[in-house]
């Protein structure tokens, strides 16, 4: 295999390994719209950082932490409904992305790259980016799971047991907003949500606990990225889109089989 690909692939199955425990708190803490609005900003940050002349990269995660943070805040505020509040900014960040974007001279940027993502295009720098944050993600993850199961069951009796709660939601939106950033180039602002949710959801009906969740999430996102990516290779197709549909074949053959396997027991 050329280097690219092995660059490539390497990229999208770390990915997917964190994608998944933290794709199953998104399906059962119902965050999707989240990580949607979190995946729009990543675009700001990508003008941010061409309009200051700073890391790409870099600018993309600054952006996500910041908007995580302002959600966690603003959310306390009853003045507007959560999901109102997440409209208004997920599709706000997007169009100021865009406008910026336009508006800054002599710049030529491939904005398909970064709404669809093109994993066969990760450098050796990027993987270094994505390796390191995952790693801190999921050392961050491992340490934190059971309090973050607590609050995900009952976020009131986790709090009488005196577990921070707000300290321990807050720690998850930013490691939602860091994976949404290491992703971006992979999967696109338009999909990134998709990988997360995918996933966890096609693994939710035949496990009978959150850590067989979280590791046949992972399973179906590594499947995905490399099935997505032999897809993209032989039918020459964008990688993540074509990730993407890889996964969604999987969600329709876990459902078809989960609904064999209730025929089967009755």
């Amino acid at each position: 295999m050329p280097d690219f690909l092995w660059l490539g692939l390497s990229a999208g199955l770390i990915i997917a390994a964190i994608a998944g425990p933290l794709g199953s708190f998104v399906v059962w803490q119902r965050l999707a719209y989240f990580g949607d609005t979190l995946a729009h900003s990543a675009l700001l940050g990508v003008a941010l950082s061409l309009w200051l002349s700073i890391n790409i990269q870099l600018g993309i995660i600054i952006c996500c932490l910041g908007l995580a943070v302002l959600l966690v805040v603003l959310q306390r505020k009853p003045q507007l409904a959560s999901d109102s509040l997440l409209g208004i900014l997920s599709h706000g960040s997007l169009a100021l992305g865009l406008v910026t974007i336009a508006l800054i001279d002599d710049v030529r940027l491939d904005l398909n790259a970064y709404l669809f993502g093109d994993l066969l295009a990760v450098s050796q720098q990027d993987l270094y980016w994505i390796g390191g944050v995952a790693l801190a993600l999921a050392l961050t993850l491992w340490r934190n799971w059971n309090s973050l199961l607590a609050i995900t069951v009952h976020p009131e009796l986790a709090q009488v047991e005196g577990l921070p709660v707000e300290r321990l939601r807050l720690t998850l939106m930013l490691m939602i907003a860091l994976l949404v950033a290491i992703a971006m180039k992979i999967i696109g602002v338009l999909l990134i949500t998709a990988l997360l949710i995918i996933p966890a959801a096609a693994s939710r009906k035949f496990v009978t606990s959150p850590e067989q969740m979280a590791a046949t999430a992972i399973a179906i996102g590594c499947g995905s990225v490399a099935g997505g990516l032999g897809l993209s290779l032989s039918l020459d197709t964008p990688a993540g889109p074509s990730i993407v549909v890889f996964a969604i074949g999987l969600f329709l053959v876990a459902g078809l089989a989960n609904t064999a396997l209730s025929s089967v027991k009755k």
